[in-house]
């Protein structure tokens, strides 16, 4: 028996919306799931992090690399 997207939709915006966000996250991750690729990912994201505690310095705020970017394009 198929489902109708419109009528699976329907069922779905009634459940509460913390099961409607563990769902969300279930279909999404269905649909990109290059664990690999995250992996690296994640490991850039540590390796940065790790680079901003040890150098609070390096750290540009919003503002500033909005500016530094239409710098650079300008």
């Amino acid at each position: 028996m198929s489902m109708s997207v419109e009528f699976l939709a329907q069922q779905v915006l009634q459940l509460p919306s913390s099961d409607r966000a563990k769902l969300l996250s279930q279909v999404i991750n269905s649909l990109d799931s290059d664990k690999a690729r995250d992996a690296k990912w994640n490991a850039v994201a540590a390796h940065r992090d790790a680079q901003a505690d040890a150098d609070p310095s390096l750290l540009v705020s919003g503002p500033e690399a909005l500016a530094s970017i239409r710098a650079a394009v300008a």
